[in-house]
């Protein structure tokens, strides 16, 4: 109860309620040209491979390190340089997402894809905003609590962009709930015009090439070249597992027999409950062990969680077994992305927010879109069973870099904030 106390007073300022909706804002495009999309060229009987293939269309996310240094430079004329930038790619998503309401798989594939992308243009831009305003924001003692905080409202979004998405799919069209959807980016426009503008920590770089390469040269000066190297490293493949399964869960549940509504329901209820649960028990973790054990642990949990999926080709169908397998699943991943997103902030000069920040989470994107693209395939070459034990191999890679990263022994404790701020 102690620990939840000083939670529920952070909880209450300006600051972090900003972030948990625009942590919101940020989540609600991905699943639009992965996971539900997924579903709707599943419904539209497109091959499985091509839908595998089709999650390039995220290469945006695992780019966009190339366009950030423009948002490091260029200040908008309206609402300083992280908060500008948001609501011009707010402003932009409502309308691509909403034109995805006039596509059609079946007839046209090809417009579809370039429509998706330019969705995941526009995601990736923002997140680059985003991002960078989460870390100007934050003091270094509110790091814990306002990753979780912002991963929080990133994982409802992906609950309403996904599960949500994918229930209304079996009573409206899909180019109705497309349409619904792109609505809820007004969510972002509003907060972004009512959060806190970040205190001046430092200026912009004063030319293009400052912004390109002082960022990098910061990077490993500050760390020293093989260690920059291993934390690259480490960030590309910590969560390579998850984004295996990831890639392919949604195709894989309604392969064995699941229902749209059935995958949605569960998610959206005990996925969601899981999700927060994990995201608020893993910000309470991060305050009493520091970022690095819980690295350690999250980590660990996050590999075995891939047997919830595995379990499922083995069992008979049914209900409470796709509750277990989704729930365990959303759990851990509220407990990984809340430390992995305060990690990749710890790492970052506030000189250089969305350049740093950018190119760590490109790198983590690759995982997701880059390395997971061949899942399908792969899950088709090798049948369900062997793919998801593939998946669990595939994460160790990165908990194999963690004794050369992030050392058990070296603790980072990060404590709650003062609540100054109160917008009650």
């Amino acid at each position: 109860m102690n620990a939840v106390q000083p939670l529920l007073k952070v909880l209450r300022s300006r600051k972090m309620v900003a972030l948990l909706l625009l942590g919101f804002a940020s989540g609600l495009p991905l699943f639009l040209t992965s996971r539900t999309l997924q579903a709707w060229m599943k419904d539209e009987q497109v091959d499985l491979g091509v839908i595998g293939w089709f999650s390039l269309i995220g290469l945006p996310y695992t780019l966009k390190f190339l366009w950030s240094p423009f948002l490091d430079r260029f200040v908008p004329p309206f609402l300083g340089r992280r908060r500008g930038w948001l609501l011009i790619t707010q402003i932009g998503l409502l309308l691509a997402i909403a034109a995805m309401s006039l596509q059609q798989p079946k007839q046209a594939l090809q417009l579809l894809a370039i429509n998706a992308v330019v969705i995941a243009f526009l995601s990736a831009t923002q997140d680059i905003a985003n991002d960078a305003y989460r870390t100007d924001v934050l003091e270094p003692a509110e790091l814990g609590i306002g990753a979780s905080t912002w991963v929080l409202g990133y994982r409802v979004a992906i609950l309403v962009s996904g599960s949500l998405a994918l229930i209304l799919a079996d009573y409206l069209s899909w180019q109705l709930v497309y349409l619904l959807i792109a609505g809820l980016m007004a969510i972002g426009i509003v907060t972004t015009l009512w959060a806190p503008e970040p205190s001046d920590r430092s200026s912009p770089p004063q030319t293009i090439a400052d912004a390109i390469y002082l960022p990098f040269k910061e990077f490993f000066d500050r760390l020293g070249f093989k260690s920059a190297i291993l934390v690259l490293l480490f960030v590309l493949f910590y969560k390579l597992g998850d984004a295996l399964v990831g890639n392919m869960a949604t195709p894989f549940l309604l392969d064995i027999g699941y229902s749209k509504t059935e995958i949605g329901a569960i998610q959206g209820t005990f996925g969601f409950l899981a999700t927060t649960l994990g995201v608020v028990g893993g910000g309470i973790f991060l305050t009493r062990i520091g970022i690095n054990r819980a690295l350690w642990v999250f980590g660990g949990l996050q590999a075995l969680s891939n047997f919830g999926y595995f379990s499922l080709t083995l069992l008979p169908k049914g209900t409470q077994w796709l509750l277990v397998a989704i729930t365990l699943e959303n759990f851990c991943a509220g407990l990984v992305t809340a430390a992995f997103v305060a990690y990749l902030m710890s790492q970052c000069n506030h000189a250089f927010t969305a350049t740093q920040y950018a190119l760590l989470s490109s790198l983590m994107a690759s995982s997701n879109i880059i390395l997971a693209a061949p899942a399908g395939d792969l899950a088709k070459a090798t049948g369900w069973s062997v793919f998801f034990l593939l998946t669990l191999l595939a994460s160790l890679p990165g908990l194999l870099l963690l004794p050369l990263v992030v050392s058990w022994t070296a603790i980072v404790p990060t404590q709650l904030p003062n609540n100054d701020e109160n917008i009650f």
